[in-house]
């Protein structure tokens, strides 16, 4: 059996500001996995304002539905963050905090899907807590962290005209975006050799 569908990679990130460094780095991510034949869905800025998640509230939001069905159908996730004091900005951690809506799912939360990070702040401290941070998130939901992850300096105007303005931050941008779709081709050609088997068997 051959695998024919492209990877599915959902990128999660920005802020309420159109155009912030966050968000400007998630789309460039995105743009080189779809580059690397990947299907891609940025889900952003605005589609990321949700109430806050109430685990004892079952009704959810047309946005919040968005984000869980493309979270279910990815095989690999982008997460870009700004760092807020040292952390992750609470838009972004209440729309991973969504995900206990996939707890009972057969692939639960992030568990076999690869997760690229990206963190993007004026000072390097709180870029590494901030991707400390997400990184032990991302544990905590069974992802799987990329080994390389992409630290933005957000003072040093690191993109013009929603590209990077330097090389270095295209090509860690690039890099994170390579290892997701390669992870989530690998894991996908993986699932088709265990499924396999099962369907000669059936017939």
């Amino acid at each position: 059996m051959v695998q024919t569908r492209k990877p599915f990679i959902v990128g999660i990130g920005g802020t309420q500001r159109p155009g912030s460094s966050s968000e400007l780095a998630l789309r460039y991510c995105l743009s080189v996995a779809e580059r690397a034949g990947a299907e891609i869905d940025i889900i952003c800025g605005a589609a990321l304002e949700l109430p806050l998640f109430d685990p004892g509230v079952s009704h959810r939001t047309p946005a919040a539905r968005r984000l869980i069905q493309a979270l279910r159908r990815a095989d690999g996730i982008v997460i870009a963050t700004p760092s807020y004091h040292g952390g992750m900005s609470g838009m972004i951690k209440n729309a991973i905090d969504y995900t206990e809506d996939m707890r009972e799912d057969e692939r639960s939360y992030f568990d076999g899907r690869a997760v690229g990070c990206i963190v993007c702040a004026s000072g390097d401290q709180a870029l590494g807590t901030a991707l400390a941070g997400l990184r032990s998130i991302v544990h905590a939901l069974r992802g799987w962290p990329t080994p390389y992850a992409a630290t933005i300096k957000s003072n040093d105007k690191p993109f013009v005209d929603g590209q990077p303005a330097k090389r270095e931050v295209a090509q860690a941008l690039e890099i994170v975006a390579l290892q997701v779709v390669s992870f989530a081709e690998m894991a996908m050609a993986a699932r088709v050799e265990e499924v396999a088997p099962r369907l000669v068997a059936a017939h």
